[in-house]
């Protein structure tokens, strides 16, 4: 992982060449306003012909517990990403990031998928589109399966649109089990380059058009489970 120290201010324009070329920032906690810029030796990404869907969330997502919305509120989406729970105390979205994507969901570049219930936001994920790349950020869930329904939805809507690579930049163990995998620097900027030459259609279902979850399903190109 290389940790170059920012020596300027990085734009929205820089951002979206780092994106291009394989690098992402980062910052080492919430309270610091340095970025780094990262570049593993092993990429996690979601091949979209390979999310796994067990039975129990195909279920979820059929059920349409959860209404699912893109775009609609990006700040409430990086708030909750950036909180601290029980089981993940440490962020890494500072005050930097949380600009420097506000401008990007500005100009179309960032997104987010959004699973609400109730008319309260229960799980989501925001990334950056690029090409025919999403690179995935941060996903965050305040009940059960509220952001694997997103990711769902997400990698449903990429595929319908012509996407050829789901960045998630590390592998977890629970990314793991909804099927990332891990790839080397080198296919994974060969598969970059791939996207970066093609235009991925984010709006293949427009942004006022209600998705429900059967046909989520249906656009997934292969499930599992």
């Amino acid at each position: 992982m290389s940790r170059p120290r920012d020596q300027f201010e990085i734009t929205t324009d820089i951002l979206l060449r780092a994106y291009s070329i394989g690098l992402f920032p980062m910052a080492e906690s919430a309270t610091d306003e340095n970025l780094f810029w990262v570049d593993p030796e092993a990429r996690g990404i979601f091949p979209l012909d390979g999310l796994i869907v067990s039975k129990s969330l195909a279920k979820t997502v059929r059920s349409d517990r959860f209404e699912v919305k893109v775009d609609c509120d990006f700040d409430a989406v990086i708030d909750a990403c950036a909180a601290s729970y029980e089981d993940r105390e440490k962020t890494w979205i500072n005050g930097r990031i949380r600009k420097l994507y506000r401008q990007l969901f500005d100009i179309g570049r960032v997104h987010t998928v959004e699973s609400w219930a109730g008319g309260e936001l229960a799980g989501g994920l925001y990334g950056v589109h690029l090409g025919a790349a999403f690179f995935g950020e941060s996903m965050f869930h305040r009940k059960t399966d509220a952001s694997k329904v997103a990711l769902v939805h997400l990698a449903a809507r990429l595929a319908k649109g012509g996407f050829r690579l789901l960045d998630t930049q590390f592998v977890t163990p629970h990314l793991a089990s909804l099927g990332a995998v891990e790839v080397s620097k080198k296919v994974y900027r060969r598969r970059l380059a791939d996207a970066m030459s093609h235009h991925g259609d984010f709006w293949s279902w427009p942004k006022d058009k209600r998705v429900f979850g059967r046909e989520a399903l249906a656009a997934l190109p292969r499930s599992k489970g």
